[in-house]
């Protein structure tokens, strides 16, 4: 099975600099320097501690430990760790941000709609039965 695995993930090192755009399928560990734009439809984006992105992001999930100067959009998770630099707007259904993460921009977080709604109805329902009982 390690064969298997072994192609979908790509890695390129912090010598590697980049002007234009990367596309790639399962898995992209980037700590290199990157003008433009990283989009995945399914893959998960790593962005290393000496990775630099001028440019958008696009993926499922996206962990981020360098600099992103762009937006980053995520259709499920994105993490900011406490090294990561992020100037620009966010959207995901989570984020999760470490205590010395730098953000200057907008966010919108938001699980998909019709998680929320069952999410939301008994906690609001269990609430008000919780007040009338007191």
């Amino acid at each position: 099975m390690e064969q298997d695995d072994t192609p979908n993930e790509n890695s390129l090192s912090r010598e590697v600099q980049v002007k234009g755009s990367i596309k790639f399928g399962n898995k992209l560990t980037f700590d290199g320097t990157l003008e433009g734009e990283i989009t995945t439809v399914d893959g998960v984006l790593t962005i290393g501690e000496n990775g630099t992105v001028r440019g958008d992001v696009t993926s499922k999930v996206a962990i981020v430990s360098g600099k992103v100067h762009g937006n980053i959009t995520v259709r499920e998770r994105c993490e900011l760790h406490a090294s990561s630099e992020l100037i620009g707007d966010l959207k995901a259904v989570h984020l999760v941000i470490e205590g010395g993460a730098t953000f200057v921009g907008k966010s919108d977080v938001s699980p998909n709609r019709s998680a929320a709604k069952d999410v939301a109805v008994p906690q609001k329902e269990e609430r008000q039965k919780i007040g009338a009982l007191r």
